[in-house]
């Protein structure tokens, strides 16, 4: 039976700028696609938040101009602001159609933002 699935990850930018946000948006987006074997058609909604010293592009931008996406509802917004938060982090919940379990999805942890999950967290690079 066909469910609709999260499918979390986060990453960090390199810095504060456009560019910054971007190469690690579509990384991060990428890794989650392939690692998850994800077809935009199947996706219902994509939710993109970073963390409030992240201002200089949505990241919703990556899933439009370098995937493709279209077609595929985005939306970004900021995480809250709590002192132990991590800085220049970009968080994003793919909302997607599948027939997998949901012990069969792998959520992607990159870069610093890979100190945000416990050891049931497929981290790389």
């Amino acid at each position: 039976m066909m469910k609709v699935r999260g499918v979390r990850g986060a990453t960090t930018s390199h810095d504060h700028t456009r560019a910054g946000v971007i190469e690690a948006t579509t990384d991060l987006l990428q890794r989650m696609v392939e690692a998850n074997g994800i077809a935009s058609d199947d996706v219902a909604a994509t939710i993109f938040s970073t963390s409030p010293d992240l201002t200089a592009e949505f990241p919703a931008v990556a899933a439009r101009e370098k995937l493709k996406w279209e077609h595929v509802p985005l939306m970004c917004g900021h995480e809250m602001a709590v002192p132990h938060g991590q800085a220049r982090c970009i968080r994003i919940l793919v909302l997607w159609n599948t027939e997998k379990q949901q012990s069969e999805i792998k959520h992607i942890y990159l870069r610093d933002a890979a100190n945000l999950r416990d050891r049931s967290a497929h981290r790389q690079g």
